[in-house]
């Protein structure tokens, strides 16, 4: 896989898919955790002499249409509180169309989705974004969207000289290490509600890890294995009506048990109703364990899970994973087998 490291960007116009598609509450953004991650990227362009860099983002699912409150223009000022030394523009639509008049250093366009030529994978849309700014070499750095066939991610990189940016190589070289040559033993941690959405990965690692650990809503709610390698959660903590919204102490001391022994681990999905913190016991014993652990690759994927490791980082800044993968959908389609269209069009 070809990075920035492997072309020359000193003069040129570098346009980045990043992943910015983060929360965003009363109009500011509630974690960047997603433009944290793109900062080593960015700032190798601005370190080795782009003259501009233009970044090109999603946020929710507008369908097409102008949402105002799906702007992107929240995150340029978050952009912007983490590159001080640097102008951050932020670049509005017209009429379906991006008009950049600007020449300063850093650009982040508007909402691709507001165009619905995004998510049709448009040629057209492609070669307009790359008309309005000028660009000259793509770089892939939205991980978390690699799984989708769009405009940004799949069209305009066959437009382009196009290369991974330092986010895209961290997470596929860390996931890549769990499929290839895992040091065992190997620990799969899964937890959520949707037993359809956990069974495929299961069914994948019962021949990769050593041992595989079952939680969250699907234990409580009676997944069964007869595989001797799979531990599901046995107790639980309830609430008043009996509600099983949390694994157990003697559950919480197996897994426990497991995470020790452990070199190579994988955490999808929560353990418990952390929204409540009664209930969040578990998984935060997990996710401290897990983040202790120095001589152990440690991914942690998933949408809620990072969101909760994150938050929990805040609180206990020592803690340390190999990644926190900033793609839920991505990183388990990586870990499945399935074909990437966004990684396989800088590929090839």
């Amino acid at each position: 896989m070809k990075t920035i490291k492997d072309v020359d960007v000193k003069n040129k116009i570098i346009l980045v898919r990043v992943d910015y598609n983060v929360p965003l509450k009363n109009g500011k953004v509630e974690n960047n955790l997603r433009i944290r991650a793109s900062l080593p990227t960015i700032n190798y362009l601005i370190d080795h002499g782009a003259k501009q860099i233009i970044l090109i983002s999603h946020l929710g699912r507008p369908n097409g249409k102008i949402v105002p409150e799906l702007s992107l223009s929240p995150v340029a000022k978050s952009l912007q509180k983490l590159l001080p030394d640097h102008k951050v523009d932020f670049c509005s639509l017209s009429n379906s169309n991006y008009s950049i008049d600007t020449k300063n250093k850093i650009v982040l366009l508007e909402n691709l989705r507001f165009n619905p030529g995004e998510e049709q994978n448009s040629i057209d849309f492609a070669q307009k974004i790359i008309s309005a700014t000028n660009a000259e070499i793509f770089v892939q750095d939205g991980f978390a969207v690699i799984h989708r066939a769009h405009a940004s991610t799949e069209a305009i990189a066959h437009q382009l000289p196009a290369y991974a940016g330092f986010l895209l190589e961290k997470e596929i070289n860390n996931l890549e290490k769990v499929l290839s040559h895992p040091k065992a033993p190997v620990l799969l941690i899964v937890g959520g509600s949707k037993v359809e959405d956990k069974q495929p990965l299961i069914d994948k690692f019962t021949n990769v890890a050593d041992q595989i650990i079952v939680g969250g809503k699907i234990a409580a709610d009676g997944y069964k294995s007869n595989n001797s390698k799979i531990y599901i959660a046995e107790d639980f903590d309830e609430d008043t009506i009996g509600s099983k919204l949390d694994i157990g102490p003697v559950s919480t001391g197996k897994f426990a048990s497991f995470i020790t022994d452990a070199k190579t681990i994988i955490w999808n999905g929560l353990l418990g109703y952390v929204e409540d913190p009664t209930y969040a016991t578990s998984s935060t014993i997990v996710a401290e364990l897990i983040g202790e652990k120095k001589d152990a690759l440690t991914i942690i994927c998933g949408g809620d899970t990072t969101g909760f490791v994150e938050n929990l980082m805040e609180d206990h800044p020592s803690l340390n994973y190999s990644l926190i993968s900033t793609g839920g959908g991505a990183a388990l389609e990586f870990l499945l087998g399935k074909d990437l269209p966004g990684l396989k069009a800088i590929l090839s």
